[in-house]
């Protein structure tokens, strides 16, 4: 277990020592190393996942890491049941983001797959690490990748803009969260997160330290009015980059929020429970009626996952066990489901250079199996009936309906609009005339195209028709992925180590 965790760690650190003996020129084999390190780093922590105890409540694999070259500094790891899922969630994710920008990225190779790996490194650490400065450190070291991805790969001219506006509002928001911590440090003498957890604090105290660390997260999340920035970095970003920043990214809000906001300040919570879902349904009906009227492609999702990721925040506020499953179920669904729509976007970006959907019509006929998948991951985007996403929205209303009615009906709504946007962006997307005057040539997807998409088919329907299986059919799908990543994985090899 200890050394499983140990490689799960390091090994995309080893991958960005390895890039430094790689020539610049060679693109093939940088990008065949960055998919082997990837796949393996995800092969390790699927194993991990195996090994790991499900009835131990306590942190497994706890390791201290000491840096000599930084005066023997050193800090705690490990992982828990929480800590797992948003782990696996995100190395399953990091192949997918270097295979659909194969062929797109022909500028700074090394220096992208550099930052990938840093990045990956640096998001395993925030979902692990057991001291508050530390994981405050992670936390905001991946908005570097994040910056320099939008701002040098970004996809139009309004890059920089996005880059400096990701950058200054989450910074912005954590701020406050430095001064909570220090805060902390003065007052308890200690970070160390397992000491926090049973500390108690005096409520006024309290409830200051619960508004520096919701002030971070409600930007991460985002809410309302923090969301302006996410449409604005996902129209920008790189397919790859919106990929991690709606699948990983998001979720580390509410990660922060069931760690340490429940826990830590559990007074504060209850006083501030009105603020919390006055803001989230705002959010959720807000910006579901903003993505109906949106024009690109990429500005729908993004909108859209805002309201998705503030029903996670009513859900983990309800403070009921079946609201906060339902939030767990609901965030590792959104990441993989609004994960598959970016690639498709993607895709569509690549194949015919633009977003706006007034260009596009009638693709069914001229691309079917793009058109099916699309289709499918439309409807868990709504939250259709066996889909993952239904699943964790109907826990995440049945545990509210307990606490608060009409929160819960306000946030119903979520179904209602969503099915709205979802349908009408499928509709103008897929079918009706074609329109030639704008796109004369069409392509279909191809076959490593179709195979990316296939497996988060597979877990989307799957999670959604036996939820109560949900871990053990995860294990059979990743397992599957793997076995089937075995002749890829020999492939790369090969071209890593050809002369």
């Amino acid at each position: 277990m200890h050394f499983l965790f140990t490689s799960l760690l390091f090994l995309p650190l080893l991958g960005c020592f390895c890039l430094f003996f790689i020539n610049d020129t060679k693109k093939q084999t940088i990008q065949s190393l960055a998919l082997v390190v990837t796949l393996l780093t995800f092969f390790l922590s699927v194993l991990f996942c195996l090994f790991f105890d499900p009835f131990q409540l306590n942190y497994q694999s706890m390791y201290l890491i000491t840096l000599p070259f930084l005066y023997d500094f050193s800090f705690l790891v490990g992982v828990d049941g929480i800590s797992l899922l948003f782990i696996l969630l995100t190395t399953f994710l990091f192949p997918f983001c270097i295979l659909v920008n194969w062929n797109q990225i022909s500028t700074y190779v090394k220096e992208y797959v550099l930052f990938f790996f840093i990045l990956e490194a640096v998001l395993i650490l925030v979902f692990s690490v057991l001291d508050l400065f530390l994981f405050y450190v992670c936390f905001e070291s991946v908005l570097i990748p994040m910056f320099i991805y939008i701002g040098v790969w970004g996809s139009r001219e309004r890059k920089i803009y996005a880059a400096y506006m990701l950058f200054l509002y989450t910074l912005a928001g954590s701020l406050f969260m430095l001064i909570g911590i220090l805060a902390i440090f003065y007052f308890i003498g200690t970070t160390d997160i397992q000491l926090l957890h049973m500390q108690t604090w005096e409520l006024s105290f309290q409830k200051l330290l619960w508004l520096s660390f919701f002030a971070s997260f409600a930007v991460k999340i985002p809410m309302f009015p923090f969301h302006i920035w996410l449409p604005e970095a996902h129209v920008e970003a790189p397919t790859a980059g919106s990929v991690l920043l709606a699948g990983v990214l998001l979720k580390m809000g509410g990660y922060g929020f069931i760690r340490f906001t429940l826990p830590m300040f559990p007074e504060a919570t209850l006083y501030f429970l009105p603020l919390v879902f006055t803001l989230a349904v705002l959010a959720i009906i807000y910006t579901s009626l903003t993505t109906i009227r949106q024009t690109d492609i990429k500005r729908i999702i993004a909108y859209s996952s805002v309201g998705h990721m503030n029903m996670v925040v009513v859900g983990i506020f309800a403070l009921t066990i079946i609201s906060l499953e339902g939030s767990f179920f609901l965030m590792l669904s959104h990441g993989i489901v609004s994960g598959g729509l970016f690639l498709c976007i993607g895709m569509l970006y690549h194949k015919h250079k633009t977003r706006l959907i007034r260009y596009y019509g009638g693709l069914v006929q001229m691309m079917p199996i793009f058109v099916s998948i699309l289709c499918l991951l439309t409807l868990a985007n709504l939250s259709l009936p066996t889909t993952s996403s239904f699943v964790g929205e109907f826990l995440i209303l049945l545990g509210t309906f307990e606490k608060n009615m009409w929160v819960t009906v306000l946030s119903a709504t979520t179904m209602i609009l969503g099915a709205a946007y979802s349908l009408w962006f499928f509709n103008r997307l897929a079918f009706g005339n074609l329109k030639l005057q704008f796109i004369n040539k069409y392509i279909d997807i191809d076959k490593k195209e179709t195979f990316l998409l296939y497996p988060l088919i597979v877990f989307v329907f799957g999670a959604g028709l036996a939820p109560n299986l949900f871990f053990p059919i995860c294990m059979v799908i990743l397992l599957l992925f793997c076995f089937h990543m075995h002749n890829l994985i020999c492939i790369c090899f090969s071209l890593f180590f050809k002369k």
